[in-house]
């Protein structure tokens, strides 16, 4: 396999345009990934997703290792094969999943030891044992393992996390090894303090990664708190690597987090929404439960391309949302998808142009201008 890597093609303010090359093929940031949690995106064929503009999908070391096993995985030609996606795929390393989903976890110097949410099976779970997970699922991108507290938590809580997650960090880059082709990022921690996460950055830093991750965000802190974390931690991290959000967002999230310097970003949004008949629109967020749309014969959005908004009427997503036919999740994740890459290709151009501030601002009035008149 060839080398991975990456550049900048053009910066407007803090916001950046580059590319990611890979083998399985080149991943334009700033980048939306949309997550395949159990090797699927929810709804979708891997082509659909693929057509929406998408370069690089999201798998779920935590929910493949559970199920269907990563060495079964492997045996069967790995997660590209399996799931039948051929481009690049990053997968996280599993502990904030085992934070957030396991039953009776514990956690030492060593990894985690915690039990199935499936079936209370007991697994172990080390920066060792995640890069051997993600090697045998073959991703693209690897992510180094470490532990997210939840937040708020206290600065000494905080602190044990952060530098915890840098000594997993050094022993995920020893086992993860030289494998030409494939990238490792590592994870900056440090909820939100300025100076455990420039600390965070700078050890990070000395143990070199292809890319670096800003972790412990979209945890429930709030957009405010949020944003003024991506005021800081992105500048704390090398210039020349692609920086990552972990779990964000919605639209005006990913809007602001690439005003601040943010290149790739991921978020079961777009389809847990489509499943539970929301969409995603330039104008904000439409809900297709709601009596309203009932009568309705316009499409979602009479501007977007999508199949959805092409050939389908609100009173049909309507009545297929409320009979809950399979059709209304896969619709309306089709949209959203296709909205989120139309906004990262939107992103792209306006930074390559030099006019991300006005295209900001055109963002945030439009999105926030509300759904369109009643008939």
């Amino acid at each position: 396999m060839g080398a991975a890597s990456f550049s900048l093609n053009a910066r407007d303010g803090k916001a950046r345009c580059g590319v990611i090359s890979t083998p399985r093929g080149d991943i334009r940031t700033p980048a939306f990934m949309p997550v395949g949690t159990a090797a699927t995106v929810k709804g979708m064929l891997p082509e659909n997703v693929r057509a929406t503009g998408a370069d690089v999908l999201l798998g779920n070391t935590y929910h493949l290792m559970l199920r269907p096993g990563a060495e079964r995985v492997a045996q069967l030609g790995g997660l590209h094969k399996f799931m039948n996606w051929q481009r690049p795929i990053l997968t996280d390393s599993g502990g904030f999943q085992v934070m957030s989903l396991a039953s009776l976890r514990k956690l030492t110097e060593k990894g985690v030891t915690f039990r199935s949410h499936i079936d209370g099976m007991k697994y172990d779970l080390t920066p060792e044992r995640s890069m051997e997970i993600q090697r045998l699922l073959g991703s693209d991108i690897v992510m180094a393992f470490d532990e997210c507290p939840a937040l708020p938590a206290d600065r000494t809580r905080l602190n044990e996390s952060m530098q915890l997650s840098m000594r997993w960090a050094q022993r995920s880059r020893e086992a993860f090894g030289d494998r030409p082709g494939h990238m490792l990022f590592g994870i900056q921690q440090g909820g939100l303090e300025q100076d455990l996460r420039e600390e965070s950055a700078k050890a990070l830093t000395e143990i070199g990664f292809d890319g670096y991750a800003v972790g412990g965000l979209a945890v429930g802190e709030g957009q405010e708190a949020m944003f003024g974390c991506l005021d800081f931690a992105p500048d704390q991290l090398p210039e020349d690597k692609p920086r990552y959000l972990m779990g964000v967002g919605k639209p005006a999230d990913i809007v602001g987090a690439v005003a601040r310097g943010i290149d790739m970003m991921d978020c079961v949004l777009p389809s847990r929404s489509g499943r539970t008949g929301q969409a995603w629109t330039r104008r904000g967020q439409v809900n297709l439960r709601n009596a309203r749309h009932a009568d309705d014969p316009r499409p979602l959005d009479e501007h977007c391309s999508c199949p959805c908004c092409q050939s389908y009427s609100r009173a049909y997503l309507h009545h297929v949302t409320r009979s809950k036919e399979m059709i209304a999740g896969t619709l309306l994740t089709w949209h959203n998808l296709h909205y989120y890459q139309e906004l990262m290709e939107g992103m792209r151009a306006a930074i390559s142009e030099g006019r991300f501030a006005s295209f900001q601002t055109d963002f945030e009035a439009e999105f926030g201008s509300g759904d369109i008149e009643l008939l």
